[in-house]
């Protein structure tokens, strides 16, 4: 092969690879497929696509072989092909963050609008687990939480959790997660307790964070 057709087919085959992610739903396809294995109709319903947008969303990121599919029953269940694909996007997103202004304003504008005015790093909130009493919350799908959760952590799903308030102590430290940073459901649940006089704050990072970090994590 010739130096120039070398250099075609590894940079054109990369292209490929940058072009499937270049999408807005594929990108939120694999920040929800970081937190496990789903099918296609609870990939459709949590991303607000139809089941065939998301079936064509997903052949897309499994051509490149960013996912894979296992089947399970009378389903396909698909995930993350392997870690890297996560540390790719989560490496993505933080350079967003801190070096897009924009999009660092965007969330800072969403979370103002809702009162969530201070988040705890994994890092910060390592050292409150050691220090105090913190109630770890975990307001995701419960399928999500069955298929790992950071130690102790109660499910509470956001639907649940306006009826499930006398389960949690007025006390307390509360430190709500979800997905990750662009994830709503911890500021909305920090919005409703705050409101409600509990000690409330959102973890900044997610699930997938701290499971990439090699932290200790459980199964349902």
């Amino acid at each position: 092969m010739e130096k120039r057709a070398y250099k075609d087919s590894v940079y054109g085959q990369l292209a490929d690879l940058t072009k499937a992610l270049a999408n807005p739903r594929r990108l939120e396809i694999v920040d929800l497929l970081a937190q496990g294995a789903f099918a296609v109709e609870d990939i459709a319903r949590e991303t607000g696509l139809s089941v065939a947008n998301a079936s064509q969303h997903l052949q897309v990121l499994k051509g490149v072989q960013l996912v894979s599919a296992q089947r399970d029953g009378h389903y396909l269940r698909y995930r993350l092909a392997n870690p890297d694909v996560y540390a790719a996007w989560q490496l993505l997103r933080t350079y967003g963050l801190t070096r897009q202004a924009s999009i660092a304003r965007v969330v800072q504008d969403f979370r103002l609008q809702r009162d969530v005015l201070q988040t705890v790093t994994i890092d910060e909130l390592l050292g409150k687990l050691a220090d105090e009493g913190v109630v770890l919350l975990d307001v995701r799908p419960r399928e999500e939480y069955n298929q790992g959760h950071l130690p102790q952590a109660l499910s509470m799903p956001l639907e649940e959790l306006l009826g499930r308030l006398q389960e949690l102590p007025r006390t307390s430290p509360i430190v709500a997660y979800c997905r990750g940073p662009f994830c709503v459901f911890a500021d909305e649940a920090v919005q409703l307790l705050t409101a409600r006089g509990y000690m409330a704050q959102r973890l900044e990072e997610g699930f997938p964070d701290w499971k990439h970090r090699n932290l200790p994590y459980d199964l349902a």
